[in-house]
């Protein structure tokens, strides 16, 4: 039987035994001095920490009869490169719901090498993994929780069907929101064939999730530059299916079509266009007399542009430079190139964190606007061997150039939040005096020959939907703009569009956002007939001529 007064006085001097070796230690390390031009004595350092004694409990251990095996052995050199890849993988894959779930599979073989079949027996599709559906409805059951303005549009137009005979072919990212849309589309009576309006924002289970109830998709994450377009092609060019309107998010499937398909190009009875990249081509071929389909300008409608563009980019900026990064902001110093509405909600978020904030802009009233609400407005050269960030927002080419890069910082990061990938000149760092490490997914270090380093993310493609997410909320305001850009196009009779690009109208407009006020359970002042007479307005609107700047 154990004596307890016999193990208590055990414990006791083992305890008393343990603090006089720490006080040892203590007077050891204390002792040591760093002069003020000499290295301190790591070696001494180092055996003072390996004299703390551990706690050695007097009861026995359980020992493990496999514990001194493999575990003191270092990893074989294979083992290193497989324990390094699913470290780096896993450190953006468990966080982040924009990773797909088969990201870290070993399964490194092309999509377009593989046969594939949904349960329907239907092969129109190119996905990452077909299995993977059942996690991908999880994903879009979800998203429809908060976007239950456009489920409340699908059942209020549902039985009306206002797209029948509707042959849309998309190009947008493809994430559980985006899907919640094209099953609307469905739910109203269209036929939709989807791809990827960029290489790294696919989540793939929810493209398996399409897939498997019909939508042909033709995207996965991680596309190489011929896969883009040999996915654009695929959806367009189909035998005994020919889309008559497009939806698109940067304007490369309308280009495609127009340069590729003309014939059909010609038939299309509209195109909705949701970025300031798409719409822009818009504007140049209208300008030039070739836009030969009426087409709506979704981007700088109200509720796209003052609340995607503006809230989504708010809260995502941060999330994806977090996720990619562990960055603390609090006294870095961000340069936001541009100060539109993707720009003031990055100021915004950056500045609320703590961090120094600077603006670069070429339109004065943007750039006053940035004065006005507190950061300094500056060229990018006054502020490049500084910064400790720069985030592009401006729609433009060559924003950041290499010689900029060249003189930047070594540890600083580089990103964009601009739609198209030109913004930051990526194709002049892949030169061979540069040594690109990709560190994790969507991050690479670009290594000068003197070891300096640049932290790279998304290889400068759109950082929150390529590394992170964005709110669902305010993705369900512009997919219910889209839908109804959609259905006004279709459905307009004969000469109301011309082949030209229009804004969405206000009346459409400001419906879009009364749906969505219920979730703040907002209730709007309704105007009497003698106000409504003395401002001139209808009772039910518009209340805003198209000229009113919000």
């Amino acid at each position: 039987m154990s004596d307890p007064a016999g193990e208590a006085k055990l414990e006791v001097k083992q305890a008393s035994k343990e603090v006089k070796e720490s006080e040892n230690v203590a007077e050891k390390y204390s002792a040591m001095t760093v002069s003020k031009n000499s290295e301190m004595n790591m070696g001494e350092l180092s055996s003072a920490f390996s004299a703390v004694p551990t706690h050695k409990p007097v009861k026995k251990q359980i020992q493990f009869v496999e514990d001194k095996q493999e575990f003191s052995r270092f990893p074989t050199k294979a083992g290193r490169r497989s324990l390094s890849r699913s470290i780096s993988q896993s450190s953006t894959d468990s966080y982040s719901s924009a990773a797909s779930y088969t990201d870290s599979s070993d399964d490194e073989t092309s999509p377009r090498d593989k046969t594939q079949v949904n349960s329907k027996g239907s092969s129109d599709f190119c996905v990452k993994n077909i299995k993977q559906a059942e996690f991908g409805r999880r994903e879009i059951e979800i998203a429809e929780q908060d976007m239950s303005a456009l489920i409340s549009l699908r059942k209020r137009a549902q039985s009306e069907k206002p797209l029948a005979g509707a042959k849309i072919v998309g190009c947008t990212h493809i994430t559980a929101q985006t899907a919640v849309l094209i099953e609307t589309l469905v739910a109203l009576g269209a036929q939709c064939r989807w791809t990827a309006c960029n290489i790294y924002s696919t989540q793939n289970e929810v493209a398996a999730a399409l897939s498997e109830i019909g939508v042909a998709v033709f995207a996965w994450k991680g596309e190489s530059e011929d896969d883009f377009w040999w996915c654009i092609d695929r959806c367009v060019n189909t035998e005994g299916w020919q889309p008559n309107m497009i939806l698109d998010d940067g304007g490369d499937l309308t280009h495609w079509m127009y340069k590729k398909y003309p014939n059909v190009f010609k038939k299309i009875r509209g195109i909705v266009e949701e970025s300031v990249t798409g719409v822009h081509r818009l504007y140049q071929l209208s300008k030039a007399g070739k836009l030969c389909v009426p087409a709506m300008n979704v981007n700088d409608s109200v509720t796209k542009q003052k609340f995607d563009n503006l809230y989504c980019c708010r809260e995502s900026i941060l999330d994806g430079l977090k996720r990619t990064t562990d960055v603390m902001f609090g006294g870095k110093q961000v340069v936001v190139c541009g100060y539109g509405e993707v720009g003031k909600g990055c100021c915004a978020a950056l500045k609320a964190l703590g961090a120094i904030v600077y603006v670069t802009e070429i339109d004065p009233i943007c750039a006053l606007q940035g004065c006005m609400d507190g950061f300094r407005v500056v060229k990018l050269n006054e502020v490049i061997r500084q910064v400790d960030v720069i985030i592009t927002c401006t729609g433009n080419k060559n924003v950041v150039t290499r010689d900029q890069l060249d003189r930047m910082k070594n540890g600083s990061i580089v990103c964009n939040m601009g739609h198209s990938n030109t913004e930051i000149d990526v194709a002049s760092l892949r030169t061979p005096e540069l040594t690109w490490e990709r560190v994790r997914s969507q991050v690479d270090h670009v290594i000068w020959p003197d070891g300096k380093r640049v932290i790279l993310l998304a290889e400068g493609r759109l950082l929150n939907l390529s590394c992170s997410t964005v709110p669902t909320f305010v993705l369900s305001i512009t997919a219910t703009t889209q839908a109804l850009a959609l259905i006004e196009l279709y459905n307009a009779p004969e000469g109301r569009y011309k082949q030209d690009v229009y804004l969405l109208p206000k009346k459409m407009d400001e419906y879009v956002a009364s749906l969505h006020l219920a979730t703040f359970d907002a209730h709007l002042t309704e105007l009497s007939d003698e106000q409504a007479k003395y401002l001139g307005l209808n009772k039910n609107g518009p209340f805003k001529p198209n000229y009113y700047r919000y």
